[in-house]
């Protein structure tokens, strides 16, 4: 035992010393001390269950890194959407662009394709979200958010090359309760969420419905007409769930949802410098907009059959986007012959996605020496896309349907259907050394109809996911565990007649090695790991303006690698501390389409990313608290195509939140991008956009509010 503490204590003080060489915290000293006397009434860090393996487990016995946020503290880090979230999760980032649903994921330096399939799988209730415009969405009413970094294509399939994002709604309660928010903030946002749950029937039948109503007047504006490009006109969501319990043996839910919106589009500012530091407000003289809106549904049942449980995951989505907007984003004055002597242009496109899936699975006991997963998944999916430019003759929408003025009309009807068995097992050859093996093997038939020309083309893209796990538990309070995982994303078909018909399949293999450990009374959680992977056929996207053609191309190799640590205490009563540091390194190393990047970082790449922060709350009267929160982020630079010509340099973030509560109430006040740090979050230099102009999509300045709570 001796020896275990031994190894225990030099693995997490090897990694403390790491993070505090880059992030400025102290390391631990290099024996375990007992809990010094500042740490006197301070609580103990809670336990926190996943079901990262699709079984609930603690977080730290789970040898994977996973950054877990509850709802709780969704709420008091100001967390609204999906984006907000991964910002706290080292490795990760979401860029919102584009439309109203556009949104781009890079993790550990895996990129988000544009219409193609993500290298996140996002799970809601069971549920894979198949669309990259699923990706970005309200988190209202959830119960828990969980980021699995590393290639999770064992059990989460083809589209978890990179990682997992699993996201569970509340479920309805036994009793009755109820929860309202309003905010109100600068630029005229405005937001109300409400729900209320509890029983049809006692112990028999649950119900919950939650609301998520939103309109903001935005803060970026458009300088040549005088308006706000980031409005949003409504974005309103409702949510309902059933829960039945018709035998002792049978859970049944039901899950609904319908998501309406409407707000900006192709807001992007002209960069005639082509410095990606150069802050451009936009000046198109076409204001543009997305209209659409999202309907899905779940029906999951368990069943217990003697000591396994059966479960199916019935999925359907049906989402709808359609934009218009301009696409030389110029106007007469800045612009006076308009993209190539053309004069002003318009740009719109039409998607309409279908999906329907079905998950079955069997599932022996958590206890046990031998514990496994087996099961099957079939998802069909059709997506259809119309997408036309045209001459811009009076900044109208409707310009759209007009044909005497249509220049790129092309139109595409692609089926999906895909399916995949999987299966994983956990094998405790000692009571402290456990062997994981997965295994997933994904079938994904691709087929595109020209709907212009009746050219039908169909191929299958098929990959086996192998993933071996080794976990030695040093004690009760400390894991390590080795990794070696792979990852898939499907190849497809580009848009019909542009210049690269057909973009392959991608392939990673992960080697990692982790810790996870716990101190001082488990006041301290300390966990980190080191990867490296090999990417095959890296895929990546670039614009071709003048055929509003969206591309998906293939890099042959490439090899990314990087550290990731967190860290969590509570030294003293009511003090929270918490940080993350993620480095990911890319390197191109072969490119046949593109042999002069060889040697270059790969698209969207951040170097590094560190958060830090804190939460103390404390009773300023009786019968009232008072809490305030501080969340700091810096990005190292951004590498924004492969040729590695466009660099944003470092930013440097900061949130806060400060407030009261009393009883079931709550007030306060919130703000974001506190120093009002003004940057691109999506850059396309003229190079990979087609256009004679580097254009940039400005994030969000300075935004600030104040917040009603209350339960009952």
């Amino acid at each position: 035992m001796r020896k275990m503490s031994v190894l225990k204590t030099l693995l997490a003080t090897t990694a403390a010393g790491c993070f505090a060489g880059l992030a400025g915290t102290p390391a631990l000293a290099e024996t375990a001390p007992a809990a010094p006397a500042a740490a006197a009434g301070a609580e103990t860090l809670g336990e926190v269950v996943v079901t990262a393996q699709k079984r609930s487990e603690n977080i730290q016995q789970v040898p994977i890194q996973v950054t877990a946020l509850s709802g709780a503290q969704l709420t008091t880090a100001n967390v609204h959407t999906t984006q907000d979230a991964l910002g706290l999760v080292p490795n990760v980032s979401m860029d919102h662009s584009f439309t109203f649903l556009n949104s781009f994921v890079v993790i550990r330096g895996v990129a988000e394709i544009n219409n193609a399939d993500s290298p996140l799988s996002i799970v809601v209730d069971g549920v894979p979200q198949n669309n990259q415009k699923q990706a970005l969405m309200d988190l209202f009413d959830v119960d828990q958010v969980e980021v699995l970094r590393g290639p999770q294509g064992g059990l989460y399939g083809r589209n978890a090359i990179g990682g997992a994002m699993i996201i569970n709604t509340k479920a309805p309660s036994n009793t009755f309760q109820g929860y309202g928010q309003l905010d109100y903030g600068n630029g005229n946002y405005a937001s109300g969420i409400a729900s209320v749950s509890g029983p049809i029937v006692a112990d028999k039948l649950l119900f919950r419905v939650a609301a998520d109503v939103k309109g903001d007047g935005g803060r970026i504006e458009n300088t040549y007409v005088g308006k706000n490009v980031d409005q949003v006109k409504y974005d309103d969501s409702l949510r309902a769930r059933l829960l039945a319990y018709p035998t002792d043996k049978v859970t049944v839910d039901l899950r609904g949802g319908y998501n309406a919106f409407k707000g900006g589009a192709t807001w992007d500012s002209a960069v005639f410098s082509g410095n990606a530091n150069d802050i451009q407000s936009p000046t198109s003289d076409f204001l543009g907009q997305t209209k659409g809106f999202i309907a899905d549904g779940t029906l999951k049942i368990d069943a217990k059959l003697s000591d396994l449980t059966l479960t199916s995951i019935t999925g359907y989505t049906n989402l709808r986007e359609d934009y218009r907007g301009d696409l030389d984003f110029t106007n007469p004055v800045n612009n006076p012959s308009g993209l190539f002597g053309y004069g002003p242009l318009g740009q719109g496109q039409n998607l309409n996605d279908k999906t329907v899936s079905e998950e079955l699975r069997l599932t022996s006991p958590s206890t046990g020496r031998f514990r496994w997963i087996v099961g099957a998944y079939y998802v069909h999916e059709d997506r259809s896309l119309l997408t036309r430019g045209f001459f811009d003759l009076n900044h109208s929408p409707s310009q759209f349907n007009d044909p005497s003025i249509r220049i790129i009309d092309k139109s595409e009807s692609d089926r999906n259907q895909a399916g995949a068995i999987f299966g994983q097992a956990d094998y405790d050859i000692t009571s402290q050394l456990t062997v994981t093996g997965a295994l997933r093997y994904d079938a994904d038939q691709r087929r595109q109809l020209d709907v212009n020309s009746g050219l039908v083309r169909t191929k299958t893209f098929s990959n086996p996911q192998p993933k071996v796990t080794l976990t030695y538990h040093i004690d009760p309070q400390a894991l390590v565990y080795a990794t070696y995982s792979t990852g898939f994303r499907s190849g497809g078909y580009n848009a019909p007649g542009v210049s690269i018909p057909e973009f392959k399949a991608e392939t990673l293999t992960n080697y990692e090695a982790g810790i996870k450990t716990q101190w001082f009374d488990k006041r301290l959680i300390l966990n980190g790991d080191v990867f490296y992977a090999d990417d095959h056929n890296f895929q990546f996207f670039f614009v071709d303006a003048l055929t509003a053609s969206q591309i998906i191309a293939n890099l042959d190799a490439v090899h990314l690698w990087g550290v990731e640590l967190e860290a969590e205490a509570n030294p003293v009563h009511g003090l929270n501390l918490f940080g993350a540091l993620g480095t990911t390194n890319s390197d191109i190393v072969r490119s046949s389409l593109f042999p002069s990047d060889v040697g270059h970082k790969t698209p969207k790449t951040v170097p590094w990313k560190l958060n830090l922060g804190f939460q103390y709350t404390h009773e300023v009267a009786d019968g009232w608290d008072g809490m305030i929160r501080v969340d700091y982020e810096h990005q190292d630079r951004k590498y924004w195509q492969i040729d590695n010509a466009d660099v944003q340099k470092p930013l440097d973030l900061v949130n806060g939140r400060v407030g009261v509560t009393h009883g079931g109430y709550g007030l306060y006040l919130w703000a974001k991008n506190i120093t009002n740090v003004r940057y691109y979050e999506d850059y396309n230099p003229k190079a990979f956009s087609g256009l004679p102009y580097d254009i940039g999509s400005l994030a969000e300045p300075r935004t600030y509010g104040v917040e009603l709570q209350a339960r009952f």
